[in-house]
């Protein structure tokens, strides 16, 4: 991964969640571009649809460990209620951000965003390729090889 394209995306776009921010880089190229290729509004749709479900199953599995864990020790109840307290709110942060997306029109988005210099089709397939690493079968695969 070019870490140095990355973080030059990361500067040109606001948000607080590194994530959020290449999402709605990667939002802005694919709106931008849907003149030129229908087929993106639909890459478009998906990929919220898709960052809106691994937000949701991101939660329920954190949830559910920290569960496990408690019913498996009581001694830390205050850090893990601290814990679930910071994993509900990050996933609503996103989830926010991904309804506000849904919500706008796509005349409306246009208007929202900065420069179309930001992002370009190289920097969209590293954007794609970050955030495709993220997920949890990039994660695990190396452990699918070596078994």
């Amino acid at each position: 991964m070019d870490q140095g394209s990355i973080a030059r995306i990361l500067k040109q776009v606001s948000g607080r969640d590194e994530i959020q921010q290449l999402q709605k880089a990667l939002l802005d190229y694919l709106d931008e571009n849907t003149e030129t290729d229908a087929s993106l509004v639909f890459s478009r749709k998906f990929y919220i649809a898709q960052w809106f479900r691994d937000t949701t199953m991101e939660t329920e599995k954190a949830i559910k460990s920290q569960k496990d864990e408690d019913s498996s020790e009581r001694t830390h109840h205050a850090k893990d209620v601290e814990t679930t307290g910071q994993i509900m709110h990050r996933a609503e942060s996103r989830k926010k951000f991904l309804r506000s997306i849904i919500k706008t029109a796509p005349s409306q988005f246009s208007t929202l965003k900065m420069n179309s210099d930001t992002v370009d089709y190289e920097d969209a397939c590293l954007i794609v390729r970050y955030l495709a690493s993220m997920r949890p079968f990039a994660q695990s695969f190396d452990i699918y090889l070596t078994q």
